[in-house]
């Protein structure tokens, strides 16, 4: 089954401050032990978000003015810590189609991108303007350009960068490694036959 290229990501930004912000942060622990992904969302950034008794604490994410926001933006090493499949799992059902960080951790990023959530990374200067311009006006659309590695919002526009693999996956619609391999069975099949120490 043929991807869905992703060239480019719009919707209005969040800011998630702070730098390290690790695995264990968006999706605590001990919301792992579930059979499927269904439901995560609302598990995300649980113990930043909620008080013991269930309650909202002040957060981004629990203020009325970003409800619905799908494209995070945070600073340094987003993702770093442990390498659950969870983080980026619990941020797609929350409903993020794309984050921007300063850089990211490496196996989060590619967790990311084989859900086909593009992981942009741009300068602290320039996440500063765009964070601005989230505070100023929350219902202002952020489009992400994955091809032309640029984000645009408000009349401003930043470069972004993307790691060339990544964006030739996800531009490309061939960002799910499992799908790819899944698609080249018929031809795996294909050459098995015609090698005698397989097909005996």
């Amino acid at each position: 089954m043929a991807l869905a290229k992703i060239t480019q990501v719009s919707g209005r930004g969040v800011y998630v401050p702070g730098n390290d912000i690790d695995t264990d942060r968006i999706i605590p622990a001990r919301f792992m032990k579930c059979v499927s992904f269904d439901g995560l969302g609302e598990f995300l950034f649980y113990d930043v978000r909620k008080n013991a008794d269930g309650t909202d604490k002040a957060h981004p994410l629990n203020d009325p003015r970003f409800k619905g926001a799908s494209i995070l933006v945070s600073g340094l090493n987003f993702g770093c810590g442990s390498s659950r499949e969870h983080a980026p799992q619990a941020l797609q059902k929350y409903g993020f189609k794309a984050v921007i960080a300063e850089n990211f951790a490496e196996i989060f990023f590619g967790n990311c991108t084989t859900l086909g959530i593009p992981c942009v990374s741009a300068s602290r200067e320039d996440i500063q303007k765009l964070v601005a311009a989230i505070e100023k006006n929350p219902q202002g659309e952020v489009v992400i350009d994955i091809a032309g590695q640029q984000v645009r919002f408000g009349g401003q526009t930043i470069p972004a960068q993307i790691r060339d693999t990544a964006r030739d996956a996800l531009v490309n619609g061939r960002w799910d490694a499992i799908g790819e391999l899944l698609e080249g069975v018929p031809a795996v099949k294909e050459t098995a036959s015609r090698l005698p120490y397989v097909a005996a």
